[in-house]
């Protein structure tokens, strides 16, 4: 396994040197530092002056890629790339593009804790109440209960988390007032206010989890070491929990892994609607003031994330299921 692990390491390690390499190339593609400096600045009328005493105040001023004037490793460590870009794998994020720069790392070990309170139970829940309403569905299956459900799925997976977070929004805190639509406080008062966002999001995500895990329940439910378990007598709510959720576990794993990024980084949505001052609102608030050194970072933490989660996923693989070996 260590060898296999060190093996997904240089791997994570190349892809995440191409991530950066790609999306340093993309921003000032689109974006020269005079362009960055002038939708910084604001205002219709911005002096050269003005264009370079921001790009000196941030370390735009330097040569992007390549300082032709200076001699030996300064040609390369004396540019925007070097200082902007090569720092993030040393995860040293430095300062944002904002008129009030703030410091990158700071804000986001501020803004984590409050992502995590979100996220995490919404994780955790989720992934219980999938499991239990695909476990139910599929008891009884070629039901009528079995049939409204699918359809109650469907008809949840229809519908856009927008709509959730508006008529939420709306009947449990504008009329029946039992929660609050923004002023989030931490400590205990979080619980009543995270409350809806959480419900929320439960409800826009259960109904494509539930018919999937569904799915993967039911392909396993006609193999023949169900019809043996069966034929030694065991009851169906053992069979199913037993043998059929065990066996459909390295699917839901994967499909619960692929989220575990999100836990993370926040939601983007919800925290913006509800005013909640996490990782997701952080990016959302970077990407409408075009703050391209916070959205740079954060597309790089993301990359981090995923290949750290595909390899936790890996893992868990093997004991989940003793016949899978990471070679």
């Amino acid at each position: 396994m260590l060898k296999y692990l060190a093996r997904r390491l240089a791997y994570g390690l190349a892809i995440l040197v191409g991530v950066n390499l790609l999306t340093f190339f993309l921003f000032f593609t689109v974006n020269t530092p005079d362009d960055m400096a002038r939708l910084n600045i604001g205002g219709k009328r911005v002096s050269q002056v003005q264009i370079d005493k921001w790009k000196a105040e941030r370390g735009y001023d330097k040569p992007l890629y390549w300082d032709a004037s200076r001699q030996g490793a300064q040609r390369l460590t004396h540019t925007v790339f070097w200082e902007r870009s090569v720092s993030l794998m040393l995860l040293e994020f430095g300062r944002s593009d904002a008129r009030q720069a703030v410091d990158i790392g700071h804000e986001i070990k501020t803004r984590m804790g409050v992502s995590l309170q979100l996220a995490v139970p919404i994780f955790v829940l989720q992934l219980i109440i999938s499991v239990a309403f695909a476990l139910l569905l599929t008891f009884f299956r070629n039901s009528r209960i079995d049939f409204w459900g699918v359809v109650l799925c469907v008809l949840m997976l229809s519908i856009s988390s927008l709509f959730y977070i508006i008529v939420g929004q709306f009947f449990f805190s504008r009329v029946l007032r039992l929660v609050p639509i923004n002023g989030y406080e931490p400590g205990l008062d979080a619980l009543k206010f995270l409350a809806l966002p959480i419900a929320l999001s439960l409800l826009s995500r259960l109904g494509g989890e539930a018919r999937l895990y569904r799915a993967m329940l039911l392909e396993e439910v006609g193999k023949d070491y169900v019809r043996t378990a069966r034929a030694k007598g065991l009851s169906e709510p053992v069979v199913l929990m037993r043998h059929v959720l065990r066996n459909a576990l390295i699917p839901i794993i994967t499909s619960a892994g692929a989220y575990l990024p999100y836990v993370f980084l926040g939601s983007l949505v919800f925290e913006s609607f509800f005013g909640i001052p996490g990782l997701g609102a952080f990016v959302i608030d970077a990407i409408t003031g075009q703050d391209f050194a916070i959205v740079r970072t954060m597309v790089f933490l993301g990359a981090v994330l995923y290949i750290a989660s595909n390899a936790l996923i890996d893992v868990v693989y093997t004991w989940v299921d003793p016949r899978v070996r990471l070679t």
